[in-house]
């Protein structure tokens, strides 16, 4: 029965992977690190974790312009909660957004997400419906779908427990999530964070 329901959102997965507002414009890396000040005090932090709930703040370096733009719109309509990033990206005007995603998405190829608990391997092998967007190692090929390799087990563990709970909204990682078990995520969340080539935690 779960693998029906993984082989359906799978197919769901795929229709709806076009960006829903199309590509967005480049933004300036160089504008973007200027302006990168504020997200600094938290993304710049290697180890830092966030006060309530507790859960490691996510790697952001390297992740996909496009995704991050979206993130950023997210918070601006209330879709994603986050007191901070909300504050956050209301503050942003769109050229500041482009121009931090660009920043932001020039930082790549950094470590592993440091150690796992659960098995990666096991992670990978129930991943694999996950692949078809996020890509067999969590290197995304689409721009629109974020980057999961290198991100931090404890963030991707939080991210689909989450999206499990209707707490995060998106239909498509609702229902990928829904099937999951505990073990499940925690498997899913090692395999992702034990790849070596991915997100890093920006640090200058």
């Amino acid at each position: 029965m779960k693998q029906r329901i993984l082989h359906y959102w799978f197919a769901v997965g795929l229709m709806a992977a076009v960006p829903v507002h199309g590509a967005f414009a480049a933004g300036s890396a160089e504008e973007g690190k200027a302006k990168f000040y504020a997200c600094g005090g938290c993304h710049a932090v290697a180890g830092y974790s966030n006060a309530f709930p507790t859960y490691p703040v996510p790697r952001i370096g390297g992740q996909h312009a496009d995704a991050s733009i979206a993130a950023l719109d997210d918070y601006k309509s209330g879709n994603r909660k986050h007191g901070s990033m909300e504050g956050n990206a209301n503050g942003l005007s769109e050229q500041d957004a482009e121009d931090i995603a660009a920043y932001v998405s020039s930082q790549r190829n950094g470590s592993s997400g440091g150690p796992v608990s659960g098995s990666a391997s096991s992670g990978k092998t129930k991943a694999e419906t996950c692949a078809a967007c996020h890509g067999a190692d969590g290197n995304s090929p689409a721009g629109n779908v974020p980057v999961l390799a290198g991100q931090l087990q404890g963030y991707l563990v939080k991210a689909l427990k989450d999206y499990k709970t209707g707490k995060r909204n998106n239909p498509i990682m609702n229902g990928m999530a829904a099937p999951l078990s505990e073990q499940d995520i925690i498997d899913v969340a090692a395999h992702y964070a034990s790849q070596a080539k991915g997100l890093v935690t920006i640090s200058d």
